[in-house]
């Protein structure tokens, strides 16, 4: 669903009752936080360093430490023995964290409007023998990679899901064995231009990629030569996430910092680090829960997510 910008300015923010514990009256000197795991992480530096400065500044007398690990495991051990306090995550790795080491989301990140986007089944133009996720059994696939919410994760849930077929998902090796007796083939193709590629020339039946994979990836041409079959499921935008052994006062004022962002003379701050228009106030269960439940379906998948 799309999110007028001006609601975030009158959200009130609300703490999760998992977090009410914490002590109210504990001092904290220095926050560290975690920013989503990239390849070019030297080419991030200047605008984390940015953000540092400003939530120094918002926060006063509290010490700043951004930091730009180079796997979701890191972050999420960080969490558990108290060496992060709070982190930018995926849907994925914000779940698993969850359930790790107990903490929470936040904040949604906002882009055009919209705190999610959807996976899709997508065939040929003139392909219609598949009219639904029930008629993928038995053909070509591509999905994106392993680790792709919109690309493996929601479709394979969704044929788990409904009962479409038997998948062992205790270990990648059993998810692959599972992938061929479900499939007549399947790749992963790598990213959302390479299965659209795949179908757009033949190659599969069927690609699985977000919604707006086509008009970002594809000429006008290409998007001609394929068609939405059928919505998967909604992907949830990146999160803010908090250690559960934070003090509720703490969580108050860094939200205040965070919200204070989506306004235009701070919002630069934030759209420089991912390109993320604004924050919206959240909960775990409300941004991510119906997401995570796939993820728990496919458990062999876990440790790939974390380590990428």
């Amino acid at each position: 669903m799309k999110i007028p910008y001006y609601m975030i300015l009158f959200i009130v923010f609300f703490i999760p009752i998992s977090l009410v514990h914490a002590m109210e009256n504990e001092d904290i000197h220095k926050l560290t936080i975690g920013l989503i795991p990239v390849e070019n992480a030297s080419e991030l530096q200047t605008d984390a360093k940015n953000f540092e400065q400003y939530l120094e500044a918002y926060l006063q007398n509290v010490e700043i430490d951004i930091v730009i690990p180079t796997s979701y495991e890191m972050i999420i051990e960080g969490m558990r023995f108290g060496h992060i306090d709070a982190a930018f995550m995926d849907a994925g790795s914000s779940w698993i964290s969850h359930k790790k080491t107990g903490s929470e989301v936040i904040f949604a990140e906002v882009v055009n409007g919209k705190i999610n986007y959807n996976s899709t089944l997508y065939t040929r133009f003139d392909d219609n023998n598949i009219q639904n996720i029930h008629d993928v059994v038995g053909k070509k696939i591509a999905f994106t990679s392993i680790t792709g919410s919109s690309g493996f994760i929601v479709p394979m849930g969704k044929i788990i899901e409904s009962n479409l077929a038997e998948v062992d998902t205790t270990d990648f090796v059993s998810i692959e064995s599972s992938l061929a007796n479900i499939f007549d083939s399947y790749t992963f193709a790598g990213g959302y231009k390479a299965a659209l590629k795949l179908l757009i020339n033949g190659n599969v039946d069927v690609a699985f990629a977000s919604d707006t994979a086509p008009q970002n990836f594809l000429t006008l041409i290409e998007q001609h030569k394929i068609k939405s079959t059928e919505i998967m499921g909604s992907v949830p935008s990146h999160t803010f996430v908090v250690s559960n052994n934070l003090p509720t006062h703490i969580i108050k004022s860094l939200s205040n910092a965070l919200i204070n962002l989506n306004y235009e003379e701070n919002n630069l701050i934030l759209k420089n680090i991912y390109g993320a228009d604004a924050l919206l106030p959240t909960t775990t269960k409300m941004h991510i829960f119906e997401f995570g439940k796939y993820i728990d379906t496919l458990t062999g998948i876990e440790d790939k997510i974390l380590n990428r």
